[in-house]
């Protein structure tokens, strides 16, 4: 497994790079958090942790960022929050928040029992679904459209078409897809759908600003449009 960091204080960032090792994971670090964003599509990672503090306060838009780009968990450390940032940081898409100072022992059983809960099911346990000419198999996480070149999804566009194709006809609210998707009350986050599908139309449409197979409901929500004939 690998996960990356960032920690604006060396020391800190040593004894980071220790702790994920210790949980089991081949840990890189990264230079200013950004970067976690920017790599994201070639370096995917299964564990994100940052730590906020001295010149680089707490950012609830970083967060926000590197959770509309996957549903991994992100673990935050930084100094003893007041509530409202507290809840903010957790509402932006936070596992969880380790006030400073932490024990190293309790952090790598943290870091462990959010990877247990987090593992879910496996993709290879779902089906190969088709539909309209389009072929999603969850095993290698890809789809083809009509026989045609075959493109790897990550993990967010293959949840957000699996949900749409297992409920092809059928409107699916934003918020509803929000909950399936990123796993959070979908309230207020439709900014994050709307992005998510524009992604993926680039992939399984032949022209996006056109779509023929995932459609917006405006105000409501997305489809899938079972009723195309392969070409």
């Amino acid at each position: 497994m690998r996960a990356v960091f960032y920690s604006y204080h060396l020391d800190e960032a040593a004894i980071l790079q220790l702790v994920l090792q210790r949980a089991g994971f081949s840990a890189q670090q990264v230079q200013q958090p950004a970067r976690i964003v920017e790599a994201w599509a070639d370096r995917p990672a299964d564990f994100v942790l940052i730590s906020f503090g001295g010149s680089f306060p707490l950012d609830v838009e970083v967060i926000e960022a590197i959770r509309a780009q996957t549903t991994v968990p992100v673990l935050v450390i930084g100094d003893p929050l007041l509530e409202d940032p507290h809840v903010a940081l957790l509402e932006a898409g936070a596992d969880l928040f380790v006030a400073r100072p932490f024990s190293v022992r309790t952090l790598v059983a943290q870091i462990r029992a959010i990877m247990r809960r987090s593992a879910g099911m496996p993709f290879f346990s779902l089906p190969i679904l088709t539909q309209s000419g389009v072929m999603i198999d969850p095993s290698t996480r890809t789809v083809q459209v009509n026989e045609g070149e075959i493109q790897r999804l990550t993990q967010l566009e293959f949840r957000l078409l699996f949900t749409l194709m297992t409920h092809a006809g059928r409107v699916v609210p934003t918020e509803t897809l929000v909950e399936y998707v990123w796993g959070f009350s979908g309230e207020g986050n439709r900014g994050l759908v709307r992005g998510l599908v524009q992604r993926l139309r680039s992939k399984l449409e032949p022209d996006p600003a056109i779509p023929k197979y995932v459609l917006t409901e405006p105000g409501i929500g997305y489809r899938f449009n079972p009723y195309q004939e392969a070409d």
